[in-house]
């Protein structure tokens, strides 16, 4: 048979032959002919959803567990290739039905109202009848949504920010402007018959609630925390306890740990479980707030920091008061801080993070400074997506 065989998914979900050639929608073990069509492989798998190839929110259905697992890893290793790390663990992935965090679009297609994520590389929206990525506590409010929006009158495009939290599903529409005693109503009446923890609409001033019949909690590390409206929170539970158990495994016995960009103190709390102090800094003020109060509840040894640590970094002799040290920056990373932490005496750095671009280049600024990589461990959260994550730890030489 002419053609070449498909040895790899590249980053953004293209199979691959040995030789260069990409193809679109490829499994491992494809065989790419010279027309450009394919002969499926034994990796193909059957996509799980009916509206792949169409919903954005997917790109790797098509391939079977062993080869997503795979992807995950290989992002990952390919990201690091040049800092030899000592030891890159098999991925871990999340499972179906996992999400508990989206943002869905909801507008009218063809005269008719549409929920649902983008399509790939366009502003189209795909309306979802199933999906099985998101949380069912999630997803059971797009039909109901649907009704309810659909009664709306005029242009509409409205962004969906689904949360599960404790107390249930946390709601934030964002495009749609409540006006009237009637309409305040009708939508009071929806998040009490479908048991909302919290309803809140931007109308470009930021998310104002308007049902949170008791205070909206997610439990971090078994700590209940303040949930503000729009905070950051780690896709899936899986994943975050992935992440948690890695930087509890690599920074066990530590007697301080500051954890910069610690948003509502993921790992903050996680760590203070086992009796470890911990500065937790984070520019977000509800974040900051939310960590703060939960801190002080719960007792144990995390101490919230007020702090931008884009503008304002933690300092070497600051840095140099702690055992090791965890960040978890966003997609951007971390220049500034990293370049801060490569000049001191932190002995072990725990580096979390979204996006292994800008992870190697801050990665590389640390080995630079002294460290060693020894341990990376992928994580694939995003189930069926390109989106990777990942831990790593990071050790210093003593001996530079």
């Amino acid at each position: 048979m002419d053609g070449e065989e498909i040895v790899r998914i590249a980053a953004r979900g293209d199979g691959l032959t040995a030789s260069g050639r990409h193809s679109p929608g490829a499994a491992p073990g494809d065989v790419l002919r010279d027309d450009g069509t394919l002969v499926p492989g034994p990796h193909r798998a059957t996509p799980p959803c009916r509206h792949f190839g169409a919903c954005g929110g997917c790109q790797l259905q098509h391939i079977d567990e062993a080869s997503l697992a795979r992807f995950v890893h290989d992002r990952v290793a390919h990201a690091a290739i040049a800092l030899a790390p000592e030891t890159i663990r098999p991925a871990h992935l999340s499972p179906p039905h996992s999400r508990r965090r989206a943002t869905l679009h909801a507008g009218r297609v063809n005269g008719a109202l549409a929920i649902g994520f983008r399509a790939e590389g366009s502003h189209a929206l795909v309306s979802l009848s199933e999906c099985p990525v998101l949380d069912p506590r999630l997803f059971a409010l797009v039909a109901p949504l649907k009704a309810a929006l659909a009664r709306q009158t005029g242009r509409l495009a409205v962004d969906i920010e689904l949360t599960l939290a404790d107390q249930g599903v946390d709601l934030c529409l964002k495009g749609i402007a409540v006006e009237g005693l009637a309409a305040t109503e009708g939508w009071l009446d929806f998040a009490q018959v479908h048991g909302l923890a919290r309803l809140a609409f931007d109308q470009g001033y930021g998310p104002e609630p308007l049902w949170e019949p008791e205070p909206v909690t997610v439990t971090l590390a078994g700590v209940p925390v303040p949930l503000p409206p729009g905070a950051f929170l780690q896709a899936t539970a899986d994943g975050e306890a992935a992440l948690a158990d890695a930087a509890r495994e690599w920074l066990a016995g530590a007697p301080a740990v500051a954890d910069l960009f610690s948003g509502l103190g993921t790992f903050a709390f996680a760590l203070a479980r086992g009796g470890t102090k911990v500065l937790a800094a984070e520019a977000d003020r509800a974040a900051h707030l939310a960590c703060k109060a939960a801190a002080g509840s719960s007792r144990l040894p995390v101490h919230p920091l007020h702090r931008d640590l884009f503008r304002n970094p933690l300092l070497e002799e600051e840095l140099n008061r702690f055992a090791a040290v965890l960040l978890d920056p966003p997609r951007a990373g971390a220049r500034e801080q990293v370049g801060r932490l490569a000049g001191s005496t932190v002995a072990r750095v725990v580096y979390i993070s979204c996006n292994p671009a800008s992870w190697a280049r801050d990665a590389a600024t640390l080995v630079k400074g002294g460290y060693r990589l020894r341990e990376l461990r992928p994580v694939g959260q995003f189930r069926w997506s390109t989106h990777v994550e990942l831990a790593s730890l990071f050790v210093r030489d003593q001996s530079a």
